[in-house]
């Protein structure tokens, strides 16, 4: 079970860093430039700790998905990170458009984006961690 856990949070891991360049670097790109003023300059971000954010979430993912119930299949893993991407997602994007000046595009893109990348990461953890609770 250790094994699949490691093989989870590394694979959900690089999911997450991958979806996240194509989501903020790519697609929203124009939308950070448009809004300059309100991020670091690029040679000022915290990329390191970035990286520790988003290792700690998948791992927390993974756990939380792994000690959760006895049913672990990926449509389980499907709905898990559904409802996942709905409670950190909504707030982060949404939350932080209530205080923050950023466009409301940009706070629905952050939704949409964190639905996506936990439903994905849903599906490789169903697809990794699977039985009837053999733990």
């Amino acid at each position: 079970m250790m094994r699949k856990f490691i093989l989870a949070v590394v694979a959900v891991f690089i999911t997450w860093s991958a979806l996240d360049f194509i989501i903020h670097a790519v697609i929203l790109k124009s939308t950070y430039q448009e809004t300059a003023q309100l991020w670091r300059p690029m040679e000022q971000m915290k990329m390191g700790l970035m990286y520790l954010v988003t290792f700690v979430g998948a791992a927390s993912f993974v756990v939380l998905y792994a000690v959760l119930g006895s049913l672990k299949s990926v449509v389980s893993g499907l709905k898990y990170g559904l409802l996942f991407g709905i409670a950190t997602g909504f707030p982060m994007g949404f939350g932080t458009y209530s205080f923050m000046p950023v466009p409301l595009t940009l706070a629905f893109a952050w939704f949409i984006g964190s639905l996506v990348e936990t439903t994905v990461g849903g599906v490789i953890i169903g697809a990794i961690i699977k039985g009837n609770g053999n733990k």
